[in-house]
């Protein structure tokens, strides 16, 4: 058995950004038209004017200031409310993969690993532009790398899905580099027109390299164990038709094809499940709340997060004890948490400890207990 460790990530950061303020502009405008469109039905108690947004809302809801994303000017037109992608020729790459392969770049550069050593590739992604072929095969080909290449969905959860899959092949010797790659276009699945939830989501891709602790170069994070646990659940929702509205003369806009959550539902349900979830892989690898530097945490919302490190550490998180990138990078899903440990690891002292969590519809959630080793 061979001991996997994280020894680079990457995180590809789109250059458009939306500021709270300019998508309550834009949510107003269109709430305006719309409530004076059903002017008639909204004084006879037959519809419900829309309400407006505001950046106070936003910001003590969720904890989000920005967000990336791969297109501003569809998402802030009150006529459209969606991002404009570019449709693709089947010769070019797809967007998902040149978001992947930036971002797996980076891993292997802060590794110090070549491409070609590389015989494991993951795309674990909460959507995925298209059913086959895989968009890590696509990357695997792009990037100039070996062996074989798999897509996985576990929604909120796949990086940290992706993490123990890789980790337990690295450990049984069926692959000895593995990249697990979270290309999140979070927008296009987001309604911009729910004042419930028109805030929540941006875009990203992340990468992690993992390979055997014995052919590491450099510092890297020893992983001393990984769990995952899923349970139905409809409260966090996608139909259908995740990128289909981004396409110049596509029409299909249905609600349900787009994100859909009972928000209510999931904080009641999902956050003692991840809790106990957290404590019941501590005691097994035998952790203590002591033992712990650092908690990356899935970067839905802020509050979810707050209860969640208490819960963990049974006190209020110190400053950098729990690392929030979500007021910047809004929920990126399944790469929310990885962006953390990216942005927010490399000050920890040889032998320190922490745990990467991320957990969302299903539901599902997935957690990774690390060590520094420098």
């Amino acid at each position: 058995m061979h001991q996997p460790a994280i020894t680079g990530t990457g995180v590809f950061t789109p250059s458009h950004v939306i500021t709270n303020d300019e998508l309550v502009a834009t949510f107003n405008a269109y709430a305006d038209r719309w409530n004076l469109e059903n002017a008639q039905a909204i004084a006879a108690g037959t519809m419900e004017a829309k309400a407006h947004s505001s950046s106070e809302f936003i910001l003590a809801a969720s904890g989000i200031e920005q967000r990336f994303v791969l297109d501003k000017t569809g998402v802030l037109d009150p006529e459209v409310m969606h991002p404009w992608l570019r449709e693709r020729a089947d010769e070019e790459p797809g967007v998902m993969a040149e978001m992947g392969l930036a971002a797996a770049k980076d891993a292997l550069a802060m590794a110090g690993v070549e491409a070609s050593a590389v015989d494991l590739i993951l795309c674990a992604a909460s959507n995925h532009e298209r059913a086959y072929p895989a968009i890590a095969v696509e990357i695997q080909a792009l990037l100039g790398a070996g062996g074989f290449a798999f897509d996985m969905n576990v929604a909120c959860s796949s990086a940290t899905f992706g993490i123990q899959a890789a980790a337990d092949m690295i450990r049984s010797g069926s692959a000895n580099r593995a990249l697990v790659i979270s290309p999140e276009i979070c927008s296009a699945h987001l309604e911009w027109r729910d004042r419930d939830c028109h805030f929540i989501f941006g875009d990203v891709a992340t990468a992690v390299l993992i390979e055997r602790d014995a052919d590491a170069r450099g510092p890297r994070f020893t992983i001393r164990s990984t769990r995952c646990a899923t349970e139905f659940s409809n409260n966090i929702r996608n139909n259908n038709g995740f990128l289909r509205r981004t396409r110049k003369g596509h029409m299909d806009d249905r609600r349900d094809m787009q994100f859909m959550q009972n928000g209510r539902k999931v904080f009641k349900e999902v956050l003692p499940m991840v809790s106990a979830h957290i404590a019941d892989h501590m005691a097994a690898d035998g952790i203590t709340a002591a033992d712990l530097s650092r908690l990356w945490l899935h970067q839905a919302n802020k509050t979810m997060n707050d209860y969640i490190g208490k819960k963990v550490l049974g006190r209020d998180p110190l400053p950098g004890e729990q690392p929030n990138i979500l007021q910047d990078y809004a929920n990126t899903s399944s790469a929310g948490s990885i962006i953390a440990f990216a942005k927010h690891s490399a000050d920890m002292s040889d032998g320190q400890m922490g745990l990467i969590c991320s957990f969302g519809a299903g539901y599902s959630v997935g957690s990774v207990i690390v060590a520094r080793k420098l």
